[in-house]
């Protein structure tokens, strides 16, 4: 009688801790589009555009960004022409993480080779909470620059 005493309480408080998780945010779910690379002009260093959508309901932070054809790709921010090295980025929960010409973008420096047009650099971007997201970037032509919908 014990035991079945025993596992009706321990069912009923599973049950009961199960419905206390109504009430928080869903996780962080990011997503990586309309990611490019212009063809860069000199061989050692190149800008990366793209998307970042966050569909959960929390924030996410990303904190860097790796790839083979750089020993040091860096996040850099642009306000009022002036551009600035940043340690991480801010994701909002439903909301999304622009990188675009004359804003936030990818630095890639140092590159182990010249990336032609056509190629497709893959990258790894980290996040605090979503943990390591692989995308890739094609080269597009140097005076590549899409459209946004706001515009």
């Amino acid at each position: 009688m014990r035991a079945v005493t025993a596992a009706g309480l321990a069912l009923t408080a599973g049950l009961a801790l199960a419905g206390c998780g109504g009430d928080h945010e869903s996780p962080a779910r990011i997503q990586v589009s309309g990611g490019y690379m212009p063809q860069p002009v000199s061989g050692d260093m190149a800008a990366g555009f793209l998307l970042i959508s966050n569909s959960g309901g929390s924030d996410d932070k990303l904190t860097s960004v790796t790839s083979k054809i750089s020993p040091a790709v860096t996040l850099h921010s642009t306000k009022n022409g002036t551009m600035r090295q940043q340690d991480s980025f801010e994701v909002p929960g439903d909301g999304t993480l622009d990188f675009r010409r004359g804003g936030n973008h990818l630095m890639f420096e140092k590159l182990t080779h010249k990336p032609k047009l056509g190629e497709r650099v893959a990258v790894t971007l980290h996040f605090s909470h979503s943990g390591a997201v692989d995308a890739e970037l094609p080269v597009k032509a140097t005076t590549y620059n899409p459209k946004s919908d706001a515009q």
